[in-house]
Order: C-alpha cells, then structure tokens, then sequence
C-alpha cells in the first residue's frame, strides 16, 4: 500500500481559523483554539503536580502536540467530507493515520537537548508506542502494520505545515527560529522518533503523564478551560471536623487527639465509632477516600460534601466521585459532571479499582501517578476484599508508598495478619499512628444477641415474630439469585409489608433510585417512616449495603458469610447510638451454610459460623480473636505476573501501557454489562452518557457461562441483550435464564 498516487491538497488560501481540531459536533474547535487550551492547562499541571516539571518546555510540547491533524488526511475526515469517504474506498488511503507523528515532523524546530521531553510528550499521548490495542504505535506501524508509514504521515507537507508553523508562532518562543521545514528534514525527524522510542528502557513516563492531563482537560473544557483550571488542586477546608463541638463520648475517636506528627495511619474500631471524621482530620493535603462498594461511595460522596460545603465554596467541583454511574450522582450540575475523571479533585471518593491502574499499568496509568503523588489516601474497611482484591490493594499500597503518599487506614475488623502485613509495609516508608480503643470503650459498643439458625425455613417464623413488633428488617443473601428468589416469596407470603429488593444488578439509573429510596424512605429520613414502632418493613439486599452505609435497622437475617463481613452487616442493626441506646441489644439471625458456599470458600463460612454463640450476647472486645481463628493465615494470591513494577524494577517499557488487566476477571469485579430488550434500539442510538443509565453491571465470568445465550452488541460497552420486561426489572433486577446444559 503506498500514497504516491494520491496528491489530495487543502485549499492554500484556506485561512488557519477554519482548521479544526475536533469535529462540529464535538464542538467545532480550531486547532489554534486548542493548542492554546492544552497550553493553558499544561502550564497549571506542571506547576501543581509534584514532580520537577520544566513550565516552558512543557509549553512547547503542548504547542507541537496536535499540530499534525492540519494533515490533509485528518482534516477531510473530521469534516466528514465526501471526498474522504471515497477515498477511504481506496486502498492507497485506506491506511491509519496517527496525527502524533505527524506533529512530530516539526521536531527539528526545538533545540536538540529538548527532543527526548517533547518526544515523551507527544508521541505517545493517545497510545502505546508498542503493542497498542489497537497496534497503531509507532512501532507496530513502523515494524508490522505498514511499510508506508512515513510517508503517509508526511503527504503533502508542503502543503499543510504552514498551518503548524502559524500556530507555532502564535506562542512567540524565546530563541526558537519557526522556519519552514522541508519533507526531507521532517522524514528525519520521525526516523529519529522511531529510533528513540526503540531505545527506550523499562519504567514509566511522567511527561507522558503530564501531556495526557492537560490534552484530556482541555479537550472536555474548550474555552472554558481557563475558568475551570482554578478549580483545581484546592486543599479542602477540613475545619467542619475539627470543631470541638463534634467532640462526644458517644463517638470515642472524636476524643483522641489527631495532630500526631506520624505520617500514616491505621485505626480499629467498630462502626459508629467516628472513624471516617478521625481519618479526614488526619489528612494534610487533597484527598482520596476509597471504600468498597458503590452504594457507600455514594453515601460517603454526600455526606462529606455536605459537612465542609460552608468552609468549601466550590464543593460541588472539588469534592468528586468516581465508579461507573458517577455522572448520574451529579446530574444537573454539568461543571460536576464534566470534572469527575480529571485530577486536581480536593477530595476524590472512589474504590480501589479505580487505583489500579497504577499497578497494573493500564491505559493513563502515569496521569493517575502523578496526581496521586504526595496525596492522602484513605481506605476503608480494607479487610472486605477477596483474596486477589487484598493482594491488589497490598500492591497499590506499595505504589503510593513509593509515590509518597500518605497512607490512613480504618478497619472494624482487620485479621492480625493482615494488619501487621499493612503495618510492616507501613512503617518501612514512615512512622504509623496506631489507634485501638480499650475494652472499657468497646463494651459500650455491645449491640447485637446472635441467634443460629439451622436454614431458611426459620426466616418466615422470625419476620411474624418482627412484624408483630413493628420492626425494620434487613435480610441479607449472598448472591443475586438467591435474593430474588426469596424477595418474590416472601412479598407474597407478607404482601401487605412494605419491602424493596436492592443488589447491583439494576440497570445503573434504577440502582441509583433504590439507593437513594432506601436512604431517604427505609431509614427512616423520609416522610415515610418505618420501624421503631411506628410500622414494619423488610429491605432484601446482598452485601452491597455492608460497608460505610448510615441505614439502620431492628433486625437482620443473614446468610452465613465470613465473620468479617457479618460484623459489618451487623453494623447496619442498631446503628444511631445515643444514651439511651446504649445498652439495648437488637436481634441478628445467621442461617446456617447449607449447600452453595459462592461466592465465599466452604471452610470460611463454616469457621464463621462456630465462632458465632447462639442466644449470646456478641461482644466487640471479644471480635479480633474470634477473626484471628476464622483466619489462621493470610488469604492472597499472587498476582506478580500482572504488575509493571516487581522486586525492585518495571516490567514495562516508557511510553507503554498494557491493553487491559488481565487480572479482572479474577478479581470479579463487574466488568462486562446487560441491556434489556425493551433498551436495545434506545441504546443504538444514544449517546455514551445516555447509555450508561440503561446498563447493568455483572461480572465477566458470570456472563461467560451465558455468551451464546443473547445478543452482545457491537455498540458502547458491547451489553448481552436480556429479553425482560420493564416492570419485571424494576421489581426484581436483572433475572437471566439457565442455559439448557446447566438445568
């Protein structure tokens, strides 16, 4: 496939203004526009990042960066012109074209000691130089996909580079002479490249970063870029929790004093005890608070945005949350919306997941680097990850540690193992601030009279008995299916009892509906109440509403799970502490493992279980050794063979990054997604953010056993198309059918 047929020119009277960067209707920005725009936010980045960024030289690379998509080739297609698209037709202009390496023709106009920082700014901003998903890096277009690389990024030279050369101009470089370059010297000049990022050695590339920042800020923001930088990497005013007027007996933390100078943190103690206040106050720099689960993220998200917003006059910026359905948390305030996934937050609330692309080296691994460089980073409740999970969360731990983060740490219950695994790594980057409550002040956290249960024909004996009483109750499954299942019985057997059903398997739109019904109408903050004697009500849920969630209910019965877990489900029973609560104990059912174990291990459950006393009184000071005997030794796997950095050196090459985490179908996170039927055409014809309301999350491994059952679309996230009926979902969630050979 070669170009020298083809001589497509752009009008030479064309003026620079009409030589666009992105397309109508994406907004119809000039070129000149945007390099200005990248500039702008380029300059503010490397000021505030904490890394020896050089301004001026970071200003340059931003000025060279998208000046290749004057190429003819780019301009036709983002005009959608006619011409293009027959050309496209054509063999010799069916090729791809990567407008980075075509910016790069200009090189030759900085001085030479400068080319090694401009390259590692530009070439790689949109992709991989190697082994891109797409194989369009400028090693796998120079070494596999086409022989004709050069000269297709360089058709026509002497026709477009005069539009990069005005555009260069308009920055008035020191020193720097903006002359015309000619195709020879511009062929030299990518040959250089090429050679250059062959050399590369292993490690990771915060120029690269920085580029990438600035490119995707400026392109989310347009002419609002300038106005929107401000916003960034503001210090939260953390004074709303350090008023000694949240002091209380009731929340014991709330009396330890948090000025230690010890840079890292670790805190045990039971919910409700004032752990989230005592680890913000903690914190010297912006924030990042990763819990589990996104229904806590959610909780957590509003809670402290509502806390400091007096004393944090753009809150609503500069507090963010980050998951899938994030965008859908902060509807109708499109400055939010648009600032979620850029860095600069004063406070991010997230999951773990969302870290881990810093060890897994995932695509805009280095932006994340640098924006968590010398930050403060939360983890709450730790212990509730899997086995890959902990071991993931160990190794970002390592990551953050070398980035000079601070760590802080809160636990309910944490296994010794993995605490003095977390406190040893620790204490060899910093000194730990260890904080445990004494016993005296544990036993004033007694809530809960365990009651074993044999299986789930007691459940329905159990709510007579809480109906009676006007009680709130929460009844915990352990998979979807298995709450579905009971949902549908027991409204039928009680169908004059107010109820919800609530697990992950919503469309994201309808999963943001029951979070917030569930917070506002079953907790009693509503206009609705239910419980405490005025009228009962049940919540079936799984363990989405374990960690971090402020509801509080009567009553629970649950599926055996691992002790930890339980403690935190227990955590949702007799939750508002007060002086008269103190005391008074409040029933939890734990049903007996009886067949299926998933998604835990049989041998888990069953210590669980024996650890638990029937008709007893479950006291906290007694919890850390009955965890200790439920986990006789650290449950991780090993997951070296996925990381970029191990023993001491990167696994992976500068201005690289991986395709994908391999490792995500086993960590079973929710990586693939479900539409319904009744969403399909919708679906096609939406926009990504409208899309994202339609979507149910479910795991990669869970849809593996269903891939020749539906429909997966070649659209957005690629969904399986669920034949359910609206109402149905909205009831239930999403209910798939059993392939014939697992019936």
């Amino acid at each position: 496939m070669g170009t020298q047929s083809v001589n497509l020119k752009l009008n030479k009277l064309k003026p620079l203004s009409t030589i666009l960067a992105k397309s109508i209707d994406r907004g119809g920005t000039t070129l000149l526009e945007h390099t200005q725009h990248v500039a702008m936010a380029i300059e503010v980045f490397a000021e505030k990042y904490h890394f020896d960024f050089d301004k001026k030289l970071a200003i340059k690379a931003a000025a060279l960066h998208d000046l290749g998509k004057a190429h003819v080739h780019f301009q036709h297609k983002i005009n959608s012109d006619k011409d293009y698209k027959s050309l496209r037709e054509k063999e010799e202009w069916n090729y791809i074209h990567r407008h980075e390496l075509s910016s790069l023709g200009f090189l030759s106009i900085f001085p030479k000691e400068e080319w090694s920082s401009i390259i590692d700014m530009v070439v790689g901003h949109h992709k991989s130089i190697k082994e891109d998903k797409s194989s369009r890096g400028i090693i796998d277009l120079a070494d596999e996909k086409d022989p004709y690389w050069l000269e297709n990024h360089l058709i026509n030279w002497k026709d477009w580079s005069p539009y990069g050369l005005d555009i260069l101009k308009q920055f008035n470089f020191d020193n720097i002479d903006i002359r015309p370059i000619s195709l020879e010297e511009a062929e030299e000049n990518l040959e250089y490249v090429l050679s250059y990022c062959k050399r590369k050695p292993l490690g990771w590339s915060p120029l690269r970063g920085l580029l990438m920042s600035a490119d995707h800020f400026a392109s989310a923001f347009i002419n609002g870029t300038s106005a929107k930088l401000e916003d960034l990497f503001a210090i939260p005013n953390l004074s709303f929790y350090k008023n000694p007027n949240r002091e209380s007996a009731l929340y014991p933390l709330s009396k330890i004093d948090t000025e230690d100078k010890r840079q890292h943190t670790i805190v045990v103690a039971p919910t409700g005890a004032g752990k989230t206040d005592f680890l913000l106050k903690r914190c010297k720099g912006r924030i990042f608070y990763t819990l589990p689960f996104q229904a806590s993220i959610n909780a957590m998200y509003e809670r402290i945005k509502g806390d400091i917003k007096n004393e944090n006059p753009n809150v609503e910026t500069q507090v963010r949350v980050l998951h899938s359905t994030s965008a859908l948390l902060v509807k109708g305030n499109k400055d939010a919306e648009s600032l979620q996934h850029f860095g600069g937050a004063a406070i991010k609330v997230l999951t773990p997941h969302q870290l881990a692309s810093i060890i897994f080296g995932t695509a805009e691994f280095e932006s994340m680097m640098l924006d968590l460089e010398r930050t403060d980073i939360i983890f709450d409740e730790i212990h509730t990850y899997s086995d890959v999970g902990r071991s993931m969360v160990l190794e970002i731990i390592r990551t953050l540690l070398r980035l000079n983060c601070r760590i802080h740490i809160g636990t309910a219950t944490m296994p010794s193992l993995l605490y003095n695994e977390v406190l040893k790594l620790l204490q060899e980057n910093g000194d730990v601030y260890q904080v445990k409550l004494e016993d005296d002040i544990l036993d004033g956290f007694n809530r809960h009279i365990v009651h074993k249960m044999k299986d789930e024909t007691e459940i329905d004996a159990v709510l007579n008995t809480a109906f009676e009483q006007k009680e709130k109750v929460l009844v915990i499954f352990n998979t979807v299916k298995k709450a579905q299942e009971e949902y549908i019985r027991l409204t039928e057997e009680f169908p004059h009892i107010p109820s919800m059903l609530i697990h992950s398997r919503f469309r994201r739109g309808d999963r943001f509906a029951l979070e917030t019904r569930l917070k506002s109408e079953f907790n009693g903050d509503g206009s609705v109440q239910y419980g405490n004697g005025l009228m009962p009500c049940f919540v079936i849920s799984t363990q989405v509403v374990e960690v971090s969630l402020d509801i509080s209910f009567d009553r629970m019965i649950t599926q055996v799970a691992p002790l930890d877990s339980l403690i935190q489900r227990f955590g949702r029973v007799n939750r508002k502490r007060s002086k008269d609560t103190i005391g008074k104990y409040k029933p939890v059912h734990v049903i007996e493992l009886n067949g299926n174990a998933l998604p835990y291990k049989v041998e888990i459950l069953q210590a669980s279980f024996e650890q638990l006393e029937d008709n007893t009184l479950l006291r906290e000071r007694s919890l850390q050794s009955k965890i200790d005997k439920v986990y006789p030794s650290l449950d991780t796997k090993p997951i070296d063979i996925h990381l970029i950095f191990h023993e001491g050196q990167y696994k992976i090459k500068e201005l690289c990054h991986r395709r994908s985490a391999v490792i995500v179908e086993a960590l079973e996170i929710q990586s693939a997604t479900c539409i319904l039927s009744c969403d399909r055409e919708k679906y096609l014809d939406a926009r990504w953010g409208e899309r994202i309301p339609m979507e149910i999350p479910i795991s990669i491994r869970t849809m593996a056993r269903y891939k020749n059952q539906y429909e997966q679309l070649e659209h957005g996230s690629h969904p399986f198309v669920v034949p359910q009926k609206e109402e149905d979902h909205l009831k239930y969630g999403l209910k798939l059918v059993e392939p014939e050979i697992f019936l």
